[in-house]
């Protein structure tokens, strides 16, 4: 996004924080594929591929996770805090000035 736009809208900190919840669901997704191609892997040498690539990938979920935890975006283990989290970006969103 334009910078000048970002501090217009009040989006330059929350744009970091959309971008950090893209890249986290697309590392969920990314887990969830590889787990499900591993159990239809036809040869141990694809099935040992895979395996690594989702070890990868929870490696990236992990980090991905770990980093909007210390942000303070990302709540994983506390469900009323991130509905708050969730409640708050929401009211963000919808108070944005039209341009």
């Amino acid at each position: 996004m334009n910078p000048i736009i970002e501090n217009l809208t009040g989006m330059n900190a929350l744009s970091d924080q959309v971008v950090a919840m893209d890249l986290l669901i697309a590392a969920k997704s990314g887990v969830r594929n590889y787990a499900m191609a591993v159990t239809e892997s036809g040869t141990p040498e694809i099935k040992e591929m895979l395996t690594r690539h989702l070890t990868e990938a929870l490696d990236m979920h992990e980090q991905v996770s770990l980093y909007m935890e210390e942000k303070g975006w990302y709540n994983a283990w506390d469900t009323n805090e991130q509905i708050n989290l969730d409640l708050n970006n929401i009211d963000t969103a919808l108070n944005l000035p039209i341009l």
